[in-house]
Order: C-alpha cells, then sequence, then structure tokens
C-alpha cells in the first residue's frame, strides 16, 4: 500500500508488503451496531401539595458499555496520532518526542522514517489532512483492547515543500484509504501500531 502522491513511492504503510489494500478490506469484519426504541416521556412535574411530598432524588449517568470507551479512545489515538504526525511534518522533526504519545511499534518506526527521509532532502510539508475515521471491530467484546479503524484522508492540501518554498512537484494530493490497527499499551493508553496508506483515489 503507497502512500502516493504526497509522500513519495519509495515510502509504504506498516502492514506486511504481501498484504494488499483489497485483502486488508476484505478482512476486516464490520460491526454496525445501531439502538432502536422510543424516546421516554418526560414526568410531569409535581405542583402544590404533590411537591411538598416528593422525595428528593438525584439521577445517577447511565454508565458507559466498554466497546463504546474503546471505540472513543481509539479514534483520539488515532487521530491524535495524525496531528503530531502534521505537526512534525511541517519542520521535518523526525526526533519529535510527542509522536510516542499516540504511535508505537511499526506505526512510530513509520512516521520517523518518513519525517527523516524529508529531513535528509531538505524538504518540509504545509497544510494538513483530513480525517474521517471509523472502528470497523474491537476486541474482546467485554473489555476491548485491539481496535481496527477505517478512515479516508484527504491530503489534497498537505504537501510537501522544497526549502526555498516552491512544490516539490505539480502533482495534486488525493484521497487515501487508510487501515490502522490501535492497541492499549501497558501504561493503559491507546497507540496506533501499524497503519497502511492506499493509493491516490482509493476512497
Amino acid at each position: 500500500m503507497e502512500i502516493g502522491t504526497r509522500r513519495s513511492a519509495r515510502r509504504r504503510g506498516t502492514w506486511p508488503r504481501t498484504v494488499s489494500a483489497g485483502a486488508l478490506i476484505s478482512a476486516m469484519v464490520t460491526l454496525a451496531a445501531c439502538d432502536s426504541g422510543d424516546a421516554p416521556q418526560p414526568v410531569p412535574t409535581p405542583t402544590g401539595a404533590e411537591a411538598s411530598i416528593q422525595p428528593s432524588a438525584s439521577v445517577s449517568p447511565m454508565p458507559t458499555a466498554p466497546a463504546v470507551i474503546a471505540r472513543r479512545d481509539a479514534v483520539a489515538a488515532y487521530l491524535g496520532m495524525w496531528q503530531k504526525y502534521t505537526q512534525a511534518s511541517h519542520t521535518s522533526d523526525w526526533q519529535a518526542s510527542y509522536l510516542s504519545q499516540y504511535a508505537a511499534g511499526d506505526a512510530l518506526q513509520f512516521l520517523s522514517r518518513d519525517l527523516y527521509a524529508d529531513h535528509y532532502n531538505g524538504l518540509v510539508s504545509k497544510g494538513a489532512p483530513v480525517n474521517s475515521p471509523q472502528v470497523t471491530s474491537v476486541s474482546p467484546d467485554d473489555t476491548p483492547t485491539w481496535a481496527m479503524i477505517d478512515d479516508c484522508v484527504d491530503a489534497r492540501h498537505w504537501l510537501r515543500y522544497r526549502a526555498d518554498g516552491s512544490l516539490l512537484d505539480d502533482k495534486p494530493g488525493a484521497l487515501h484509504k487508510v487501515l490502522a490497527e490501535v492497541r492499549v499499551h501497558t501504561d493503559g493508553k491507546w497507540r496506533v501500531t501499524r497503519f497502511g496508506i492506499g493509493d491516490p483515489g482509493s476512497c
């Protein structure tokens, strides 16, 4: 899965090279959960003598399901990775310590290598990508520690420039399909561990 027009063809995502974007997509199990039911009717407010005998009671919030929390935290980690990656790309800071806040393993190595290549070649990026992540699966069901995210990254306004401020080339940015694996680490934080980026126009 090549990075495409914004990143040169020499750089690839962190999935095994033998796995194509199509194979990854077909291997993913999409989970669609929707709630249904009528909204509860409001309770009439007591007045007069009725109000004086009503017991006072505090309303406790409903507990949030672990899967819902996991999906929220996995997306936050994924978006955090892209935010920090973008921040580092503006100066090609391949040693940025904040990258490890949201990425680990193969994903972190890929980010560092990619930024180092730009640093070595005197390139920086301007602008920012736009993400539309969706969690497609979490595991295990009771207390998830693993999640898969499907995204379509809009990199049309996140381009590479030379030191003199000129564009690296005249190729426009594009939309790229991204598949990412996010896991809970020993410190309890979610981080992206692997991700793959599809060809230009793959989403």
